[in-house]
């Protein structure tokens, strides 16, 4: 391949506290937080045909682990093989399932892209991404200030075109109002859907007979909440929402179904169900093997693999092996997840190093699929494992 995948553009402005207001007064607040720079001032140009690949990628994946999701539902040995607790068995089973493609409405794909333009999947958020407000509102500015497009443009149509039909009354998360990036993304989501919204904190929220009420004591009836699902499994109230649910007092979305989605023990159970030559057929069969990467439930691996929690965030609980199977890195920040959830072993790969201003780093790309539309693409710059620690940098296509 000729044309160079990955192109950093640009240099830091001399004003960066300028910049940081500017995006500030847009809705992305946490650009700086406290003496740490989460977003790098440049710009990373993609190469438009490798682009294009990956959307056409997404957009088949998508089809591909919605049919696998299927698959699985109302099998409860396949539920425990990928982890999904049991509280949310029934509800599952019970709760009509959506429309093909559209068991979430608001996800996103994790990519590894390598310097020669090769694409392997590495995960599926498909309950609660954030990122959003880097992807919609940061990234489209940034691109337009370095000269280059954003294919971001069209997010917040997506998201009023989802919303339209989820038709929420309450926007909540965790920490509202000071918990800067939750509390932004939700602020943002609302913006964008053009409704009209209740912004509540999770830890407020309680649940009356069935019934989920806010502090006020009015009550939600469609919610859609930052909140992971397999958390009701753990936290106090879980069955209690649970129960709100399952008797239909509360609609949640994105959908209770999107937690099959979400596991990463579901992208085991689409290569294992490839290796079987079932399910798949041979269009897809081949998108399989050129762009998710062998998953599996046990260590199975001759080489180099990754081990992660089917239901890690932000680099939490991932461990990378070496050729001969020796720890060699392992995320020290992030909550480690795989003391409560099933583990996944996936064949290694690289991400591409890009030389930035404030150093090397090795970049996530990341696929918003929203109301089942690739569209929306987030850099995230960091180490082999991209955590907390991790960067912000805008991606835009040359």
């Amino acid at each position: 391949m000729t044309a160079e995948v990955f192109k950093v553009i640009g240099e830091p402005d001399e004003n960066r506290t300028c910049k940081v207001e500017q995006l500030k007064d847009m809705g992305f607040a946490w650009a700086d937080l406290d003496t740490e720079s989460y977003w790098i001032d440049q710009v990373v140009g993609m190469d438009r045909g490798i682009y294009e690949e990956l959307e056409r990628a997404s957009r088949q994946l998508w089809l591909i682990l919605d049919k696998a999701a299927r698959y699985i539902h109302g099998k409860h040995d396949l539920y425990h093989l990928i982890g999904i607790p049991t509280i949310l068995w029934d509800l599952i089973d019970q709760l009509p399932i959506p429309a093909e493609g559209f068991m979430s409405r608001y996800a996103r794909f994790d990519f590894a892209i390598s310097a020669e333009g090769s694409i392997k999947m590495l995960e599926l958020n498909a309950d609660t991404p954030t990122g959003y407000v880097e992807a919609s509102i940061a990234t489209p500015w940034l691109c337009s200030q370095a000269g280059i497009d954003s294919v971001n443009d069209k997010m917040k149509d997506q998201i009023a075109s989802a919303w339209a039909i989820e038709k929420p009354d309450t926007v909540a998360c965790v920490a509202y109002g000071t918990h800067l990036e939750d509390s932004g993304t939700i602020e943002a989501l609302a913006k964008h859907s053009g409704l009209k919204l209740q912004l509540e904190d999770c830890l407020n929220l309680w649940v009356d007979n069935g019934v989920l009420k806010n502090g006020q004591g009015n009550p939600i009836k469609r919610m859609f909440a930052l909140y992971p699902k397999e958390w009701m499994a753990h936290d106090d109230g879980g069955e209690a929402l649970a129960y709100s649910i399952e008797k239909g007092y509360l609609h949640l979305f994105n959908s209770v179904h999107s937690i099959l989605l979400q596991s990463k023990g579901l992208q085991a159970a689409a290569w294992g169900l490839y290796e079987l030559g079932v399910l798949f057929d041979r269009q897809e069969r081949e998108v399989i093997e050129k762009y998710m990467l062998p998953t599996y439930n046990k260590p199975v691996f001759d080489g180099d693999f990754v081990s992660k929690s089917m239901f890690g965030r932000e680099g939490g609980s991932v461990k990378m092996f070496d050729q001969i199977g020796q720890l060699e890195i392992e995320d020290q920040e992030a909550f480690d997840t795989s003391e409560l959830f099933p583990v996944v072993y996936q064949k290694r790969t690289n991400l591409s190093l890009i030389h930035t201003a404030v150093g090397e780093f090795h970049l996530l790309v990341g696929m918003f699929v929203i109301n089942c539309e690739p569209c929306g693409l987030l850099g995230r710059a960091g180490g082999p494992i991209t955590g907390n620690s991790s960067h912000f940098i805008p991606i835009g296509v040359l």
